[in-house]
């Protein structure tokens, strides 16, 4: 294997960011996750990295400010040399012409690199997500779903999903040819000529170009093409799929050795705290379950929050430490599920605030991180913290004075157990856990609590 960086990447959101945090890490390519654009003083601060992310918020975010934000860190990434630059989305491709725009993000990443194509890899089997024939489908419950069927990801608060072919759903967000190398040529060796037949037909621009990946040979088979037709240097807009199958090539072809797998993540020595914005069923159902199993659940009301009451986040602060001081982990969340009363007043609650809807989830995010930062300055024994939700844990990862997370510790696939480096002694060392709405199961903030069962 060449030295230096394999990979760089951009993660639209930081949870996402995590989870190729893992992928990466857990197949022996050591990665680091920044918070902000690296310079050479910080990457020196981990020698022999392979894989370098940044952490961003750009699937929350509308083309402009994509343009005026995700392209400059697009192209820093870019400087870094890596072979492969990746715009790190989400697995079930949350995005639309408005917000979290993939096909906005392809078209500001895809100059950055000198590669004929520019591959895109959405299934990731570890996941439990599956593509075949260019549609996405994800498993809710144990039951597989197409994503335009799926009982969350079909009716999602931004942006919902109501088509699954991905093609066509890009198709709506950029004008750049969009083809696909199905399952079918990955098994039978037919991938590189479906390939070539793409990019001639396609000459006079670089294509988006879908791969199937359905189980682990396809996934392996997505990961060779990919590497072994970089050329001089590949963008692609990808799940941590695309970093599952790299690795799996790599491993496979001898590039890369294998490795012990990291530990499993063991029980939190001074107590947990859970700070929760997802709206998602899958966060709610874990959220009830944590409240029968010795946690100490709060409901944060969304007024005062979006009114920037700061005596009422002292407060809610000071009764998450009292909880902890009683030996209960504290839980402080805006909703449970989307049926949720305060998701269905939302809109209602931004308006009286004098709101947009945009400004008023930033602002709830942005509350939910005062309420973390003031609860750790009044515990400094509190090392663990979970953050459920994807732009909440953005809000809460950037307020904290976090620059950089490495992967401490396996704890559920898609939400690793990640030990913080910080500026500021406080935070050094600080384990976080940035949950996607979607992941785990449903004790995961038992889990993260008590430690993974052996």
């Amino acid at each position: 294997m060449q030295d230096g960086l394999l990979l760089a990447y951009y993660g639209d959101d930081f949870t996402g960011s995590t989870d190729a945090l893992e992928a990466l890490t857990n197949s022996g390519v050591s990665t680091v996750l920044f918070f902000e654009t690296p310079d050479a003083q910080m990457l020196a601060r981990f020698p022999g990295v392979r894989a370098v992310g940044l952490a961003g918020q750009a699937r929350s975010r509308d083309p402009a400010w994509m343009r005026e934000q995700l392209a400059p860190a697009l192209a820093a990434l870019a400087r870094l040399g890596a072979p492969v630059l990746q715009y790190k989305i989400c697995s079930t491709f949350d995005s639309s012409p408005a917000i979290g725009s993939i096909g906005c993000a392809i078209d500001l990443g895809v100059p950055l690199m000198r590669g004929r194509w520019s591959p895109m890899v959405v299934g990731a089997p570890r996941l439990r997500r599956y593509q075949a024939f260019g549609h996405l489908f994800a498993v809710a419950d144990g039951e597989g779903h197409r994503l335009d069927r799926h009982p969350t990801m079909s009716r999602h608060p931004v942006t919902p999903m109501h088509e699954s072919d991905l093609r066509m759903h890009l198709g709506a967000q950029t004008r750049r040819a969009r083809a696909l190398v199905d399952f079918t040529q990955l098994k039978s060796g037919g991938a590189e000529a479906a390939l070539r037949a793409i990019t001639t037909a396609h000459a006079d621009e670089v294509p988006v170009v879908l791969i199937d990946v359905l189980d682990e040979e396809s996934l392996r088979e997505a990961g060779r093409l990919v590497w072994e037709q970089r050329g001089a240097g590949l963008f692609s807009a990808s799940s941590s799929g695309l970093d599952d199958a790299l690795a799996a090539h790599w491993q496979a072809s001898g590039l890369l050795a294998s490795r012990p797998p990291l530990p499993q993540a063991g029980a939190a020595g001074n107590g947990l705290a859970v700070v929760s914005g997802s709206c998602s069923p899958v966060t709610a159902a874990q959220i009830a379950w944590a409240a029968g199993h010795g946690f100490a659940a709060q409901r944060l009301d969304i007024a005062p929050l979006l009114a920037g009451d700061e005596r009422a986040i002292g407060q809610v602060a000071e009764a998450a430490a009292q909880a902890l001081a009683r030996g209960h982990s504290p839980l402080l969340y805006t909703a449970r599920g989307p049926d949720d009363p305060a998701v269905q007043a939302f809109d209602d609650s931004a308006r009286a605030a004098g709101l947009t809807r945009a400004a008023a989830a930033a602002r709830t995010g942005q509350a939910l991180a005062r309420v973390t930062r003031a609860l750790l300055d009044r515990c400094p024994a509190l090392r663990r913290v979970v953050v459920a939700g994807g732009d909440s844990s953005g809000e809460v990862a950037s307020a904290l004075g976090v620059q950089a997370l490495t992967m401490a510790a396996q704890l559920a696939p898609g939400a690793p157990l990640c030990r913080a480096a910080s500026r500021d002694a406080r935070r050094d060392g600080l384990e976080l856990v940035l949950k996607g709405g979607q992941m785990g199961a449903e004790d995961f903030f038992g889990t993260a609590r008590d430690g993974v069962a052996k």
